[in-house]
């Protein structure tokens, strides 16, 4: 069985998402979906990715609430830039540094901050553990590292490391 689905979880979760995205629910999608199932995880295998070990199952959701609660305030806010209504702000480059070093975990962060509207993932120095990103709205660069610290940094390594 671990020959045909090395990441069974990966091969059901790309079967679903198959599913999840085709118009209908008729036998090629249903194929496709199976292919990609299949054909997935055996190129991950052929790449030799070292397997992802989730150490806090439950700050996972505790982290996703977070996330979904800073993107929807982080709309609203780069709305009203954007309509004109806040025309004090300043916009600019933080450097935070970062005690995070697994590399899934820094690939979560880096998907978190860029994914949320008026911040993004710049570059990370890997030797330094400093992470470089950009602030739409840049009041207090102590405030945004705190932030990104104690919001996220803090849960990714309770789950990764």
């Amino acid at each position: 069985m671990k020959t045909l689905l090395p990441h069974p979880l990966l091969s059901l979760a790309l079967f679903l998402a198959s599913l999840l995205l085709s118009a209908s629910i008729a036998p090629p999608s249903i194929a496709l979906g199976v292919v990609m199932a299949l054909a997935a995880p055996q190129v991950m295998r052929a790449m030799r990715i070292d397997p992802v070990r989730v150490r806090a199952p439950l700050a996972i959701v505790k982290l996703a609430g977070r996330v979904v609660v800073d993107v929807v305030r982080s709309n609203i806010s780069v709305a009203q830039i954007l309509i004109g209504r806040r025309t004090d702000r300043v916009s600019g480059f933080i450097h935070v540094p970062l005690d995070l070093k697994d590399r899934y975990g820094l690939a979560v962060l880096a998907i978190v901050i860029t994914s949320t509207p008026g911040t993004l993932w710049v570059e990370y120095d890997r030797a330094r553990g400093r992470l470089l990103m950009h602030v739409l709205d840049l009041v207090d660069e102590e405030t945004w590292v705190r932030i990104i610290k104690d919001r996220y940094e803090r849960l990714l390594m309770e789950i990764f490391e």
